[in-house]
């Protein structure tokens, strides 16, 4: 009759037990009250291999992290992540430097404070274009030459209708690469509409630029999308479009030139400082961590690309490999301090292409206090 009672007795005296136990090994330092201290920093992405340093960052460090408690969050679309960090919500966004720049024209309440990677974008053709093209057989050997541009021109010539190129957004590096090579070869770029230009660039959100380039070739229509790395290598390991060109080489800039960056909420910057420092270093940390396993490849590789894929199943591993391949080069994770003068390479561009409106200053829009040493 009396069991209960026994048992709630006993139950308290192994709680007040425990309790003296952990406030004595507090008192001795033997443990910490870290969890509590540590201030949230939300961060908000898309499924680029642009990324990939915030995502090796949250899988390697953020148990070790003793000032940020560290968190990851997907957006579908650029549009979408846009509006979200506009919202005020996420703390941190990596986000494409033309957007970035063309929000903080509108609403100042931000800072860049990272680069997320440099290069890391490739123009993907499909059959119909590539057979007017002829891609070498190897990656490295496929340049921005005319090729392109002479299939574009005559596709513009037989149908009367400029080719669509598909763009993560028109408000993208993405497009001010597209716009640099075909204004080398002398053509012209349509954003979103137009029936006079050579090209028009159409946004579709990454994940789906494969899907379109499959139904524009179901249609026999000439199509090719312009998007992050490894949606080029998907469409060519998956056997239905081709890689023509990487943007390193449209866009030469000093170790790699200006694409994703990481830019923080101006309330973040003041209240977690420390927190958010600690996590730019550990993106850094993480950068450097990719740039050693493609080295080594084998083992250390397949473990980076198993921490993607767990939040990025649809990157096939063999993409990804390919993607990071060090013989290609055509993404990197070295020196992601803030690179003023590559960020104006960018901006200049896009002002001159009308995919931004009017430039901004770059010193007020950058914050270097959250730069690594030299990596």
């Amino acid at each position: 009759m009396n069991r209960p009672y026994t048992e709630n007795w006993m139950m308290k005296r192994i709680r007040t037990a425990r309790i003296v136990v952990l406030a004595v090994l507090f008192s001795l330092g033997l443990v910490t009250n870290a969890n509590a201290e540590r201030q949230p920093i939300s961060a908000i992405y898309i499924p680029l291999a642009d990324h990939y340093a915030g995502i090796v960052a949250y899988e390697k460090y953020r148990q070790q992290m003793t000032h940020a408690d560290f968190t990851l969050k997907r957006m579908k679309s650029w549009g979408l992540l846009r509006a979200y960090f506009l919202s005020g919500k996420p703390d941190v966004a990596f986000v494409i430097s033309p957007m970035a720049m063309e929000m903080f024209k509108k609403s100042p309440t931000f800072r860049w404070v990272s680069l997320m990677h440099r290069d890391g974008n490739a123009l993907a053709i499909n059959d119909i274009i590539n057979d007017r093209v002829g891609v070498a057989s190897r990656r490295e050997q496929r340049k921005p030459d005319d090729s392109v541009a002479k299939a574009l021109t005559y596709f513009r010539t037989q149908t009367g209708r400029p080719t669509e190129v598909a763009v993560p957004h028109l408000q993208s590096t993405h497009t001010v690469v597209l716009y640099n090579y075909l204004k080398a070869h002398g053509l012209s770029l349509a954003l979103g509409r137009g029936r006079n230009e050579d090209v028009v660039a159409v946004p579709i959100a990454p994940p789906k630029s494969p899907i379109y380039l499959r139904k524009k070739s179901s249609r026999k229509k000439p199509a090719a999308f312009e998007q992050s790395l490894p949606w080029a290598d998907v469409v060519e390991t998956g056997h239905f479009g081709h890689v023509a060109w990487y943007s390193k080489d449209v866009l030469p800039w000093d170790k790699g030139h200006v694409e994703c960056i990481a830019i923080a909420q101006d309330r973040t910057i003041d209240a977690k400082e420390e927190a958010l420092r600690e996590v730019i270093h550990y993106i850094h940390k993480a950068g450097d961590d990719i740039e050693r396993a493609r080295r080594e490849g084998g083992e250390a590789m397949q473990r980076i690309a198993a921490m993607i894929r767990r939040h990025i199943p649809e990157h096939n591993e063999a993409a990804i490999i390919q993607s990071l391949r060090p013989d290609l080069n055509v993404i990197n994770y070295h020196t992601l301090n803030n690179d003023p003068a590559g960020l104006k390479q960018i901006m200049d561009l896009a002002v001159e292409g009308g995919i931004i409106s009017a430039p901004i200053s770059i010193n007020d829009f950058s914050d270097p206090r959250f730069g690594t040493s030299p990596q």
